[in-house]
Parts: C-alpha cells; sequence; structure tokens
C-alpha cells in the first residue's frame, strides 16, 4: 500500500513495535547556513567576531515518520539534495534531529562514505584500527578481525602504505572491508555497491547479500531504480526534505518516476 505523508497531520508519541528495527517519528533537522561562502575558516572567524556573518534557516529534513521492520530490505530513493544522507545520520546516530525521535534497535554498520574516518598520513594498518575502534571495537576484537579484513580488501601488498599513497578504489576497498567485518543488526549502504572493480563488486554483493540472508535490516540508498526494484521489499521517497510516499517498491518507483522532469 503507497501512503503520501501529510506534515500537517499531527503525531503523538507512538509506542516502538516489537517488529521495528528504525522508529522515526515527525524527524526534523535545520541547519543554519551562512547567505554568502566564506572560503577559509580564518575569514569566518573575522567575520563572525566583525558580527559580518549572516546565516538563514535551512530544513534539511521536515516531519519525517517512518518505520523499518526487523529483517526487511528498505530501499531509500530520491533526487540529490532530497534529505536522504541526513536521514542516514540520524539513523547513524552520526546527527540528532532538531526536532523528533529516531530510535533503532541493536548495532548500526553504516557505509556512507567509505573511509570517511580515515587519516591520509596514517598507513592501512592504522586506519584499519582507528576505523575499528570508531566502530566500537576493543583492540583485541580488532586484533583478531586485522587479517580477515585485510584478505577481503585485498590490500596485504599496501597495508604498511600511508593512505595518502592508496588509489580512490583501493581507499574504498578498505574502506568497506572494515564496515562490513561486524555483526550488525541493521546496514546502511550508500551507493556503494560500485566499490572497487567488477571483481571486488561481486564480492561486496555476495557480503550484502548474506546479510540480508541472515535477516539483518538493511536500508539500502541508490539512484539505481532496477537495484532498489530488484533488492528491496518496501521503499521510501524523500523530496525537498519531506517524505513524499512509503510502500511496496514497484508503487513507490512508479509514483518517484511520474513525478521527476523529463
Amino acid at each position: 500500500m503507497l501512503t503520501v505523508s501529510d506534515p500537517k497531520v499531527a503525531v503523538s508519541r507512538l509506542p516502538i513495535g516489537l517488529d521495528e528495527a528504525i522508529h522515526i517519528e515527525k524527524a526534523s533537522v535545520q541547519y543554519r547556513v551562512p547567505h554568502e561562502r566564506i572560503p577559509t575558516f580564518k575569514e569566518y572567524m573575522i567575520r563572525k567576531l566583525q558580527g559580518k556573518v549572516r546565516h538563514h534557516l535551512f530544513w534539511a529534513l521536515k516531519d519525517v515518520n517512518l518505520s523499518v521492520h526487523r529483517g526487511e530490505v528498505f530501499g531509500l530513493i530520491g533526487p540529490n539534495g532530497a534529505g536522504k544522507s541526513t536521514l542516514l545520520k540520524l539513523i547513524a546516530r552520526v546527527l540528532r534531529p532538531t526536532e523528533g525521535r529516531v530510535v533503532v534497535r541493536g548495532r548500526v554498520s553504516p557505509l556512507l562514505e567509505m573511509g570517511a574516518g580515515f587519516h591520509a598520513e596514517l598507513t592501512g594498518r592504522e586506519n584499519v584500527y582507528l576505523n575499528g575502534t570508531i566502530l566500537g571495537f576493543t583492540r583485541r576484537e580488532i586484533d583478531a578481525k586485522f587479517d580477515h579484513i585485510v584478505d577481503f580488501a585485498e590490500l596485504w601488498d599496501f597495508i604498511d602504505a600511508p593512505l595518502r599513497t592508496y588509489s580512490s578504489g583501493m581507499w574504498a576497498r578498505l574502506g568497506f572491508a572494515v564496515a562490513t567485518d561486524v555483526d550488525p543488526d541493521v546496514l546502511i549502504v550508500d551507493e556503494l555497491l560500485s566499490v572497487g572493480d567488477e571483481s571486488f563488486q561481486r564480492k561486496s554483493a555476495a557480503r550484502i547479500e548474506a546479510f540480508r540472508e541472515q535477516g539483518v535490516t538493511i536500508l539500502l540508498v541508490s539512484h539505481n531504480m532496477e537495484t532498489i526494484a530488484s533488492i528491496c521489499q518496501r521503499a521510501a521517497w524523500l523530496e525537498h526534505g519531506k517524505l513524499m510516499a512509503v510502500g511496496q517498491v514497484a508503487d513507490v518507483v512508479a509514483e518517484y518516476r511520474k513525478n521527476q522532469p523529463h
């Protein structure tokens, strides 16, 4: 069933169902954006002290209500700037909503930007430990995972070289290997099935499929409607920070396509 959101409808503080992995209730995120682009942080601070920085308020998300079931493969679609990345950061607990609430049950593994927590001057080995720590693992746990991570990334020849010497594909492979060497309850995948070369893409897709078979809740964001339609059971369409529709994936994709400019 396809449902269209109505931000004018008040939502009570709904109880969270036992089958829900993600519960988003009237969530909004507001940013303060400078009126003009300021090239450096130093110049920004000078202007700020002089009282010359003017901002406007921007709602990246507004009144989003969404429920994702345990073990569901759920698609999130929408054009660039729709608020998809902001919503993913709420679910990944990177951001807190300005208004409303977001409840996520269990361990979340967010594949948002490959190697987003990496440092270019550190070696691949050091970055594995750094990123693993960010994901909440102890040194002993990372020790146990290390060989498996590097095997999957196929980077033994470069693991002790600084990341600044890596190609973008190598960087992405290491990021994917670290982020997916977990036992998540919720897996967030943001346009990452195209990581690396064709062989590595097959390995990546197989690992995601293994999570799916284990009953992990998967939230998949993609601009490829065929990918969404083939993998997901339900989907949601975001546009200008508002949830436009939620329902069976074929219905949501059809509605989205019908409303896009040709």
